[in-house]
C-alpha cells in the first residue's frame, strides 16, 4: 500500500478552511514545488499551521527541529517562541540548508533560528540545551535513535512531534515492507510502549505523533 490516506477533496476543503499562509510561507511553498526535486517533503499549509498552533500554545523557550528541508516548518514553529527563545534546526543536505537560510532571512527570523548542517546524531549532543519542543522530520530509520537521544533533555511536560508516522499508509500493510516503513512502525510501537511519555497519533497529512514527557 502506498496511497493518499486523506482524499484530495478533503485536503482541499481543509486548506480552504485554514487561515491563509503568510506571504513568505506562500512563496517558500511555491518555490519549493517549482524548483525542488522532492517538494512533497515540505510540511505545507495545513500542517504548518498545526505546528504553529502547537508552538503558540506551548510557548517554548528552546525548540529543536531535526530535518530543516527548505525552512517552512521552522518558520511556523518559531512563531510561538518566548521572547529571547531560540530554535535550532539541523539539515543533512547543504543545498537544502542554504535554501532554508535564505528563507529565514526573508522571514526576518534569522536572529532566532540557528541552522546546523550535518548529521543530527553528531550535532544533537553538542547542543547544551534543555528542549521544550522537538520536531522530528528526518531519516525514518533513525527516529528511535533521535527520540532516545532527545528524551533525557526534554523538559517535563515538553512535546515531541514526529512527522510521517503513517508513512503513506505503508505501516498498515501486513506484513509491513520497506526499510523506512518498518522503521516508522517500530518507532510508533516503541513510543506507545514507553512509560515515560504519553502520546496521540493525529491523522494530519502523513500522520503526526504528538508525544508529551510525563
Amino acid at each position: 500500500m502506498n496511497q493518499l490516506l486523506i482524499p484530495p477533496a478533503v485536503e482541499a476543503y481543509a486548506t480552504a478552511c485554514t487561515s491563509a499562509e503568510e506571504t513568505v510561507l506562500e512563496q517558500i511553498n511555491q518555490q519549493t514545488y517549482q524548483h525542488h526535486a522532492q517538494p512533497h517533503m515540505l510540511s505545507g499549509h495545513v500542517q504548518g499551521k498545526v505546528l504553529e498552533f502547537f508552538s503558540m500554545m506551548q510557548k517554548p523557550r528552546n525548540i529543536l527541529e531535526i530535518g530543516t528541508f527548505t525552512g517552512y516548518s521552522a518558520i511556523c514553529l518559531a512563531k510561538g517562541l518566548q521572547a529571547g527563545g531560540q530554535l535550532h534546526t539541523i539539515e543533512l543536505r547543504e543545498a537544502d540548508g542554504q535554501l532554508a537560510l535564505e528563507n529565514f532571512h526573508k522571514a526576518k527570523m534569522n536572529n532566532i533560528i540557528t541552522l546546523h548542517i550535518g548529521n543530527a546524531l553528531d550535532i544533537i549532543p553538542t547542543l547544551p540545551l534543555e528542549w521544550d519542543m522537538v520536531f522530528i522530520d528526518a531519516d525514518k530509520v533513525n527516529y528511535i535513535a533521535y527520540y532516545e537521544m532527545i528524551l533525557p533533555r526534554l523538559q517535563h511536560g515538553g512535546i515531541i512531534i514526529a512527522d510521517n508516522v503513517l508513512f503513506h499508509g505503508q505501516v498498515l500493510e501486513e506484513p509491513v515492507k520497506g526499510k523506512s516503513a518498518k522503521a516508522i512502525d517500530q518507532f510508533n510501537k516503541h513510543v506507545c510502549n514507553d512509560h515515560r511519555t504519553e502520546q496521540v497519533l493525529l491523522t494530519v497529512r502523513d500522520g503526526l505523533m504528538l508525544i508529551k514527557k510525563k
